[in-house]
């Protein structure tokens, strides 16, 4: 079980990096990806992208280096609630077919959760 959920918190980490780096790092090419990039300030992006890359570490390290490991779990709850609040969002914004990738990071973040707790 230990080494299924190292995966899926890799996975889950590799998935908010690369979305967190987009929104912070390449918002340029951000608003060529997602639309939804150009109507919002991109202060608000930003502060997003940086929620994302800090709960990606936070999926990893306390576990990894036995340092505080109930920051895992907890890492992974705040990231379902922002695949979540992502999620309403898209479905505010009739984007539907960004749904899938919200609910696939959704279940990844639940998964750690219950099974790091």
């Amino acid at each position: 079980m230990n080494i299924t959920l190292w995966i899926v918190q890799i996975i889950l980490a590799a998935g908010f990096v690369y979305s967190g780096w987009m929104k912070t790092v390449r918002i340029e090419s951000s608003k060529k990806t997602w639309a939804w990039v150009n109507d919002m300030p991109r202060i608000l992006v930003i502060l997003i992208g940086i929620a994302e890359l800090l709960g990606a570490l936070g999926l990893v390290l306390p576990w990894a280096i036995n340092i505080a490991p109930l920051l895992t779990p907890f890492a992974a709850i705040a990231l379902a609630v922002v695949a979540l609040l992502g999620m309403l969002f898209h479905i505010w914004r009739k984007e539907y077919r960004e749904l899938g990738v919200n609910i696939f990071f959704i279940v990844l973040a639940l998964i750690v959760a219950f099974g790091r707790l």
